[in-house]
C-alpha cells in the first residue's frame, strides 16, 4: 500500500528583491512528499533547491517572499503563517533542517550537551535531569563514543564529522516528521560523508521520518533516495523513482547531469560537461529554460514552455521531446551505457532502496 502524502506544495513562486530588481528563484513548482520516503532534490548550484525547501519552514531571507501557491501540511496551508511565532510550531518541531556547515548550527560558547538538552526541554517538556539522560542517549545513537564524558565539551573540541552528528542529534531531539538535509556532507571528506549518509538512513528506519535530501551529487542520490526531483532554473523539470530517473531519464538536462557523473569518468578521457550557463532569473524566461544549452532543442523550445508530460504513474518530465508530434531522439551514448556502467559501481549496485 502506498504511503500517504505528508506535504503538498502547489504552484509555488518565490521572488527576491535584489538592488531594485526582482529575481524569480522558484517558478511555479508543485511537489507531493510521501510519508517515510526519501526524496532527493538535485540540480546545479542556483537551481532553487534550498530556496524551495526553505518555504516549508518559513526560512526565506528577508528580501524573499512566496508570491503564489500553497504548502499543505497537516491539513493547513503553511504559507498562512506570517509571524515567527506561528512558524515556531512547525520549524524544528515538525519539519527540521540539517544544514551544510555544522559550525554555523552550533553555539561555540555553549557545551554540546547543553545545546541538545535545551532542545529536549523546549520541545519535549522534560526536566533538566531527564534531558541530560536523553541527550547522552541521542549522542550515543549518532555514534559519539564516551558520550557521558563528551557531554560537557565544546564544539571546537569536535571534528567536522562529529559536529555534523551533533547537529543531527539536536534535530532528532525535536522528533520531526520531515527532515530536510541540505547538502549535509559537503564540508566533509569522502569517508565521513559515507558515514553521515548511513547514519541518516539508519535513523530514518528507526524513527520513521520523511527525508528530503538536497544535493548536486547524483552518486549520493543513488544510495539514499526512493524518488528524485531534478531542478533547473527554478523549476522541477523531471521527477520519478530513483530507478526511473537513473535508468530511463527523459529530459536532456537529466541526460547531461547523469553523463557528467564523476564516478563514470574513464582514465585518459575527458569527463562530459554541460556546455553554457543557466539563464538569468532576473529576466522573464520564454520557452524551455534549458533550450540554449540543449543540443536537442527544437524551435518550440524557444517559444513555449513545455508542460509536465506523464511517463508513468510516478515519472514525469517537462520536455517537448515527449510530445507525440516531436521527432524521436535517442538519448546520448553515455545514457544508453549508463545501466551497465552503474551496475559495476559498488556504491549503487542493489542499494537504491534498502
Amino acid at each position: 500500500m502506498e504511503n500517504k502524502i505528508i506535504l503538498s506544495a502547489k504552484n509555488i513562486i518565490v521572488k527576491f528583491k535584489v538592488r531594485n530588481r526582482v529575481l524569480t528563484a522558484i517558478r511555479n513548482v508543485s511537489l507531493d512528499l510521501y510519508e517515510k520516503e526519501t526524496l532527493a532534490i538535485v540540480g546545479e548550484s542556483g537551481s532553487g533547491k534550498s530556496v524551495f525547501t526553505k518555504t516549508f519552514t518559513g526560512m526565506l531571507e528577508t528580501n524573499g517572499e512566496v508570491t503564489n501557491g500553497e504548502i499543505i501540511f497537516e491539513g493547513k496551508n503553511l504559507l498562512e503563517n506570517k509571524k515567527d511565532k506561528d512558524w515556531e510550531k512547525i520549524r524544528g518541531k515538525k519539519i527540521a533542517t540539517v544544514f551544510q556547515d555544522p559550525m554555523t548550527s552550533l553555539n561555540p560558547v555553549k557545551t554540546i550537551g547543553s545545546q541538545i538538552s535545551e532542545v529536549i526541554i523546549k520541545h519535549q517538556g522534560k526536566s533538566k535531569e531527564e534531558a541530560k539522560e536523553l541527550a547522552i542517549e541521542l549522542m550515543e545513537k549518532v555514534g559519539i563514543q564516551n558520550a557521558a564524558v563528551r557531554f560537557n565539551e565544546y564544539p571546537f573540541m569536535y571534528s567536522g564529522g562529529m559536529r555534523q552528528r551533533i547537529v543531527i542529534a539536536i534535530t532528532l531531539a525535536c522528533k520531526p516528521e520531515i527532515l530536510i538535509c541540505d547538502e549535509p556532507t559537503t564540508a566533509l571528506d569522502v569517508t565521513i560523508q559515507a558515514q553521515i549518509i548511513d547514519l541518516i538512513k539508519n535513523l530514518q528506519k528507526e524513527y520513521g521520518f520523511t527525508t528530503i535530501y538536497i544535493t548536486h551529487d547524483l552518486g549520493v542520490v543513488a544510495n539514499v533516495a526512493d524518488k528524485v526531483a531534478v531542478m533547473y532554473a527554478g523549476q522541477i523539470i523531471e521527477q520519478g523513482t530513483v530507478e526511473e530517473v537513473f535508468y530511463n531519464p527523459k529530459h536532456p538536462y537529466t541526460w547531461g547531469l547523469l553523463s557528467s557523473l564523476p564516478q563514470l569518468g574513464e582514465k585518459g578521457k575527458k569527463l562530459y560537461a554541460i556546455s553554457g550557463t543557466p539563464p538569468s532569473l532576473f529576466e522573464e524566461i520564454k520557452g524551455d529554460a534549458f533550450a540554449p544549452r540543449n543540443p536537442y532543442a527544437m524551435q518550440i523550445d524557444y517559444e513555449e514552455e513545455p508542460p509536465m508530460f506523464k511517463v508513468s504513474e510516478t515519472h514525469y518530465a517537462k520536455t517537448w521531446l515527449l510530445d507525440e508530434r516531436a521527432p524521436f531522439v535517442e538519448p546520448p551514448v553515455e545514457i544508453r551505457q549508463l545501466h551497465e556502467r552503474l551496475s559495476k559501481m559498488p556504491s549503487v549496485k542493489g542499494e537504491t532502496n534498502e
